[in-house]
């Protein structure tokens, strides 16, 4: 279908960019351009490959759904929120190891799960997902899964703002779950050519993925919030600091929603980018090297209310782990609290593998404004 489709048929493509594309992330990005029912695609500055739409990329349709431009951590974001205590607090060796330790503790990640089961909201339990299947997942890797970190670039990490006043980021998703929905509802999509598959949203098969994107959110939501405040007691018990939840910012980068551009209802699919409505707040990451972000939405319409939703790879993980050596990635991040011992093993998130993250945000300077800059002062991830 797609190939016989005129210049004027195909969806418009608005790019905001830090580098130029790439091959391969241009013949994707014309790919999705083709598919059917696409009316516009805005093309984020942390763009990058990804298996059949790219991460980076957001995707607007009247009423075709594409699970694959959501991707299958439905529902990973960020969630930032303000300490009580200053930088100093943080300033000693003996202080940080004692907070990665109970951080270890306190938040599994890779192929760790908990040992005691933490409760989940009602918003999550009370909704049962589309198929029995699914069902026994959420039952079992679900409840065991819920508030631990997973691994890749998933972390969480203590940052200094402009006045040494120390924040909290926790970067996580769905977990299991989100890949598990996605796998059962693309087994019942249509082809539509031999990588990307559409559901109806007005079809019951649509109606049951939407449905069980949206249980997705909330998951991955409500287990951000879990982290957080294990992260919290954590804290407590080392250096005695408490959580301001007044402060607290969410965000996600992983979804499809209804929304309204130009007088119509749109399916907007954001894989790879964070939601920037006018005045909106959100977050953007930096690697685990670099500046982070608090920012603000300018509500940019021709980039679908949409921001980036952080550096965004500038290396994939094989070309990291070829070019990094555990020197490098030591050198790299001097300065900054890290479980050293798994240095050898961090070398495709080293800081050098992501984009200048203040690049991305001067391509993006229509999209948000920033609202506060942060520096890097002690990082956990899951490996």
């Amino acid at each position: 279908m797609g190939a016989t489709m005129s210049e004027a048929e195909m969806a418009p493509v608005r790019a905001w960019l830090a580098a130029p594309l790439g091959q391969e992330v241009s013949g994707a990005i014309e790919r999705l351009r083709r598919s059917p029912d696409v009316q516009q695609i805005a093309v984020m500055p942390d763009v990058h490959l990804s298996a059949d739409v790219c991460i980076g990329v957001v995707v607007a349709t009247s009423h075709l759904i594409y699970p694959q431009a959501v991707g299958g951590d439905i529902g990973c974001g960020m969630l930032a929120v303000a300490l009580d205590i200053e930088y100093e607090s943080l300033g000693d060796p003996r202080a940080a190891g004692r907070v990665l330790a109970e951080l270890g503790r306190a938040v599994p990640a890779r192929r760790r799960k908990r040992r005691t089961v933490i409760q989940q909201p009602e918003d999550v339990t009370i909704a049962a997902l589309s198929n029995p299947s699914l069902e026994s997942i959420r039952r079992n890797e679900g409840a065991v899964e819920f508030a631990t970190l997973g691994s890749g670039n998933h972390f969480i990490e203590i940052q200094a703002d402009e006045e040494n006043r120390l924040w909290l980021m926790v970067h996580s998703g769905s977990r299991a779950l989100g890949q598990a929905i996605r796998d059962h509802h693309l087994s019942r999509a249509q082809p539509i050519d031999n990588r990307l598959r559409i559901l109806d949203a007005n079809s019951d098969a649509g109606t049951e993925y939407l449905h069980d994107a949206s249980w997705a959110r909330r998951f991955a939501s409500a287990s951000r919030r879990a982290i957080a405040e294990e992260v919290g007691r954590a804290l407590a018990r080392t250096i005695g600091a408490e959580i301001r939840w007044e402060t607290v910012i969410t965000t996600d980068h992983n979804h499809v929603s209804l929304e309204h551009f130009g007088g119509c209802d749109l399916w907007v699919h954001r894989k790879g980018a964070m939601p920037a409505r006018l005045g909106e707040s959100g977050v953007l990451p930096g690697s685990m090297g670099s500046l982070s972000f608090h920012v603000e939405g300018r509500g940019h319409v021709a980039a679908l209310c949409s921001s980036a939703h952080g550096a965004g790879r500038a290396l994939s993980r094989t070309q990291a782990r070829a070019q990094v050596t555990e020197r490098e990635l030591r050198r790299q991040m001097k300065g900054i609290w890290y479980d050293s011992r798994i240095a050898e093993k961090l070398r495709d998130e080293a800081p050098s593998a992501y984009k200048d993250i203040r690049a991305v945000l001067r391509a993006q300077k229509e999209m948000v404004k920033i609202t506060r800059t942060l520096r890097p002062v002690l990082n956990y991830k899951g490996v």
